[in-house]
């Protein structure tokens, strides 16, 4: 759950959160020359409690999400759109962050749409509360919006979420 752990100690565990694996393709398009930005979402908390049913309590009401574009042929492509467009992906049957499938699962396989583009079960929209805009970093979004968690309740959430393989 720590925003700004270094990619290298998320390799070095061998495992991390969904945002921490997002950072990590991030950081590896930047290593091939691929540009890369994140757009700030502040999303609804009630989105992790079909996820985490027993710690609906733990979820705090708002969250704060990196999603990363990068630079591909001139467009910036959102995550959600590498594996296809949104119109083509929402036939992969939505994302519903119940059971072991995250996000960062979610985009190889369908559609996840945060701004009510396919009205369909692929629409995330309504979870949003607020576009943050778009920032240069991850580094960027968080040193201007805070991590989600703070410290004391940050590391034994890193513990307990952060066993997901990388």
């Amino acid at each position: 759950m720590n925003e700004k752990q270094p990619v290298s100690r998320t390799l070095l565990l061998g495992r991390g959160s969904c945002s921490q694996r997002l950072a990590l393709l991030e950081a590896v398009a930047r290593a091939c020359g691929i540009a890369s930005r994140v757009r700030g979402l502040l999303v609804d908390g009630r989105f992790w409690h079909a996820r985490f049913p027993r710690l609906r309590a733990l979820v705090p009401r708002r969250v704060v999400l990196a999603w990363p574009e990068f630079l591909l042929a001139g467009r910036w492509v959102p995550v959600s759109e590498l594996y296809g467009d949104l119109s083509t992906l929402r036939q992969g049957g939505g994302f519903s962050n119940t059971g072991g499938e995250t996000l960062f699962d979610a985009v190889a396989r369908t559609a996840v749409d945060w701004d009510g583009v396919t009205c369909s079960s692929c629409d995330l929209s309504g979870h949003v509360l607020a576009d943050l805009g778009w920032f240069s970093s991850r580094d960027a979004l968080f040193r201007a919006h805070g991590q989600t968690l703070c410290l004391p309740v940050r590391i034994p959430a890193d513990l307990v979420m952060g066993r997901r393989t990388a």
